[in-house]
């Protein structure tokens, strides 16, 4: 949400400019035959795409009534102290339609979800916690296991479940380490299940990933699948050359 309204507020920011800027005929076309009109043409183009962007419905009309205006020295045809309640209006409504645009993605990302794990837990070799987190063993490892108290040396690919791959330690080329309960929930219950050397895929449900808040790559309320192999349970002296 706050980078919307940073967005939101470049926008009216530069639509405010442009507007003591730049000059509009609606009798006839522009003719781009001037420095002045081409950079009066790049500044309205630049300001249509930022609202473009933003999803904000311009009225070209009122638009080019204000340009007037302000280049003939005019009064503001809206009152100074109804300005605020107009913008105050304008951003309660965008910001009202951008949480009903996340929320009818989130709840679409949950049914595709929902029906994903459905389906693959029916699988052969899949299997499912009391969480819901669902794990497939590739390959068994041996010894202690390690517990939230440990850190871990891990190799790792993460995918959505159409197969879009948003992470991977293998193609960075180095594993990585981290304390068990340094990750999100999935993780942190799959890795007390599994031994040095071990192999599973995970099928984490969104509660046990990143939610309905999602990150970076992640939508709101998307499963994860992960490729896992445990390396190492690191020993006292290796989590404190891990942590530095």
């Amino acid at each position: 949400m706050m980078t919307h309204k940073k967005g939101l507020v470049t926008g009216i920011a530069l639509a405010t400019a442009l507007l003591a800027a730049c000059g509009a005929d609606k009798k006839e076309e522009a003719k781009l035959d001037t420095l002045e009109a081409k950079v009066s043409y790049i500044f309205g183009t630049n300001m249509a795409n930022q609202f473009k962007q933003e999803d904000i419905a311009l009225d070209a009309g009122a638009l080019a009534l204000a340009v007037q205006d302000v280049q003939a020295g005019k009064e503001s045809r809206i009152k100074q102290e109804d300005i605020q309640k107009v913008m105050e209006e304008f951003q309660a409504a965008a910001q009202a339609k951008q949480e009903q645009q996340y929320q009818a993605v989130a709840d679409a990302n949950k049914l595709e979800s929902d029906e994903f794990l459905a389906a693959n837990k029916a699988k052969d070799g899949v299997q499912t916690t009391e969480t819901g987190l669902q794990y497939k063993v590739v390959a068994e490892g041996e010894g202690a296991k390690p517990t939230t108290d440990d850190t871990v040396k891990v190799h790792y690919k993460g995918t959505l479940i159409n197969g879009t791959e948003f992470d991977s330690s293998y193609a960075r080329g180095e594993p990585v380490s981290f304390p068990v309960t340094g990750v999100i929930a999935g993780w942190t219950e799959a890795l007390q299940l599994m031994s040095p050397g071990a192999k599973y895929e995970l099928y984490i449900p969104s509660e046990l990933a990143y939610g309905p808040g999602g990150t970076g790559p992640i939508g709101p309320n998307q499963a994860l699948i992960f490729e896992v192999e445990l390396l190492e349970v690191l020993q006292p002296e290796a989590k404190k050359d891990a942590a530095k």
